[in-house]
C-alpha cells in the first residue's frame, strides 16, 4: 500500500483496518505489566468488580488499536505522529473474544503556515467490536508530511 501525504487526503475520507481477536491471555499479560487491577487480571476476582467480568485495560485497547492502524489502509508518509488529542474515550469495555476493527475518518486538514513541508490532520479513530459496539474513540491532530516538490 502506498503512503499518503497531506496533499492526498480530503475531509470525510475514511480508512479501515484488518481485524484482531483479543484473548483472555493477552488481556492478563498486558495487565500484569501495565494495569494490574483485578478486573484485568482474574476472571473470578473480576466478578465482584464494577465490570463483573474480565475486561481489557483501556490502554491495552489503545495499543491494540495502534497495532491494527499500522496494518490498515491509512499509511501516512513519515508514520503516525500525534500532536494533540482532542478526545479520548472508552464507551464500552473490550472483552476476551472480541474481534476489533477500526475506522479512521479525516475531519480537518490544515497545511502549516510556518512549516511548508507539513501540516496537521485532525482524524477520528473509532474501534469497534464484532457487535459494532464502540470500545475506543480517539480524535487526534496528527502531523502529516506534504508531498515533496518534484
Amino acid at each position: 500500500m502506498q503512503e499518503q501525504y497531506l496533499d492526498d487526503l480530503y475531509v470525510g475520507q475514511t480508512f479501515g483496518t484488518p481485524s484482531l481477536t483479543v484473548s483472555a491471555e493477552a488481556i492478563k499479560a498486558f495487565a500484569q505489566q501495565f494495569d494490574f487491577q483485578p478486573f484485568h487480571l482474574d476472571q473470578e476476582a473480576a466478578k465482584s468488580t464494577f465490570f463483573g467480568e474480565l475486561v481489557a485495560s483501556g490502554w491495552h485497547t489503545a495499543c491494540l488499536t495502534m497495532k491494527i492502524l499500522l496494518e490498515g489502509d491509512y499509511r501516512p508518509a513519515g508514520g503516525f505522529i500525534g500532536g494533540k488529542a482532542d478526545e479520548l474515550r472508552w464507551p464500552n469495555p473490550t472483552r476476551p473474544g472480541d474481534v476489533l476493527t477500526c475506522t479512521t475518518e479525516i475531519l480537518e486538514i490544515r497545511p502549516s503556515a510556518t512549516r511548508p513541508g507539513q501540516g496537521t490532520v485532525k482524524m477520528r479513530t473509532t474501534t469497534f467490536n464484532a457487535s459494532k459496539e464502540v470500545v475506543y474513540i480517539l480524535v487526534m491532530n496528527g502531523i502529516a508530511q506534504r508531498r515533496p516538490a518534484v
